[in-house]
């Protein structure tokens, strides 16, 4: 509840009933409960088989007392007591127990996993692809230079820039537009506009045509650049864009973004455990680096465009490793698709939060950490709870059939089966995410 004291309060809703962020975080949460994990499935395979089997026993235990002994009540009563001792209740709850306990830590904890399948498959990385933009880092870049041309004006430059940009969803777009809105620049109407997606935007004004871009987007235009300039800005970890109108270079503006605050130990944690950390970005190659060096990663595929980044993760599954993608952006979104596990940072765009199949609620990178603990965890539980379903019924089915153990005995063990099955899956609860500085 809110109470406005004084003064007119406008409230806008981006979001009303199933579209809000609570609505989706609980569908994800009873989806993933509801879900069967691979495990599960040959759980199943194994009960289709196992009824049948245990069936035949109890006749054949039946048979073979009445045969021996000539009592028909007494081989019965061996018969049921085979039957009641390998009732398979605690293999159908040795999954399922486990993994509602399970995906509900994780959404306590901010880690929602679309489905059982993929709280199965996190455990399993090998290879984990970061994205860089909004991913090592913030995804907040600023405008740290403005670099006009001879003749060109600082004011001229950001105005053909936000005529471009005016519209633009990129981060590096609005930042861009917020730049030159805070220094006054207005921006004039652009037809014939065209985004060419991962290289750079360009329409026409007044007859001429305005491009903005990457460096490699005016160099494919024909436009003329000052390499040395260009490679300066980037070795100080900046991303480069370079405007032109009409067929003239007007200057180029750099924007920088701070890394995230934990992205280096994060990777160093998951470079400890064995898996593979590696940047795919489709910024340049330089700037890449000096990221990439920062943090700790030394496998880096830059200048990648958003349709060739799904390429790049089926390039390495085709190894025969489990791949992992981590991204935030609606350019991240064919590859989250493509991996094994796909990782989305919560401050996201919708659809790489509903193309991923886990969605990190706390923004921040040693959340993958957690999320392969209690996925190592919530498995090592599974396994544990077919265990004490099998054993049971290997031990108390042989007993059963030598008459050694009666029916009311039987049921007493079933359900012990039972209750250790639903209480080791509990102790789950005992988990807690690793509090970092």
């Amino acid at each position: 509840m809110a109470i406005n004291q004084s003064g007119m309060l406008r409230v806008k809703a981006t979001g009303v009933g199933s579209n809000t962020a609570l609505a989706r975080i609980i569908r994800m949460v009873e989806d993933a409960q509801g879900s069967k994990a691979a495990v599960q499935r040959l759980a199943d395979k194994i009960s289709s088989v196992f009824v049948p089997v245990v069936v035949a026993i109890a006749l054949l235990t039946w048979l073979t007392h009445w045969f021996i002994s000539g009592d028909l009540a007494s081989s019965l009563v061996s018969a049921v007591a085979v039957l009641v001792i390998a009732c398979p209740c605690a293999l159908g709850l040795a999954t399922p127990t486990a993994i509602m306990v399970g995906t509900g830590q994780g959404a306590r904890a901010g880690i929602l996993f679309r489905n059982a399948n993929a709280l199965e498959q996190v455990q399993r990385l090998q290879v984990l692809v970061l994205d860089k933009t909004g991913t090592i880092t913030e995804g907040k870049p600023s405008v740290s230079d403005v670099l006009p041309d001879a003749a060109v004006a600082d004011a001229e430059l950001l105005r053909v820039a936000l005529s471009l940009e005016q519209y633009s969803e990129h981060p590096l777009g609005q930042a861009l537009v917020q730049h030159a809105r805070d220094a006054g620049v207005e921006a004039v109407e652009v037809s014939a506009f065209q985004a060419v997606i991962g290289r750079g935007v360009k329409g026409e004004v007044a007859g001429e045509t305005w491009l903005l871009g990457s460096p490699r987007f005016l160099d494919e235009n024909d436009i003329v650049l000052d390499q040395a300039q260009i490679a300066t800005l980037e070795a100080q970890r900046k991303t480069v864009i370079a405007v032109a109108r009409a067929g003239l270079l007007l200057g180029y503006i750099a924007l920088a973004d701070k890394v995230r605050d934990d992205a280096r130990t994060a990777i160093a944690d998951l470079q400890h455990q064995g898996i593979e950390v590696m940047m795919l970005t489709g910024d340049n190659p330089r700037a890449a680096a000096v990221i990439a060096k920062q943090v700790g990663i030394t496998n880096v595929v830059a200048q990648v465009l958003p349709e060739h980044k799904a390429a790049e993760i089926q390039r390495l599954q085709a190894s025969g490793r489990c791949v992992g993608m981590v991204g935030d952006g609606i350019n991240d979104a064919p590859a989250l698709a493509a991996a094994d596990v796909g990782f989305a940072i919560g401050a996201g765009s919708d659809i790489a939060l509903d193309t991923a199949d886990v969605v990190l609620m706390r923004n921040r990178l040693d959340s993958l950490l957690d999320a392969i603990s209690l996925s190592r965890a919530t498995l090592g539980k599974v396994k544990q709870n077919l265990f004490f379903a099998f054993f049971y019924n290997v031990l108390g089915i042989p007993l059963a059939a030598l008459s050694l153990l009666n029916p009311v005995i039987a049921g007493s063990a079933m359900a012990l089966s039972s209750i250790s099955v639903l209480s080791n899956s509990l102790l789950l609860r005992h988990w807690k995410p690793t509090r970092r500085d």
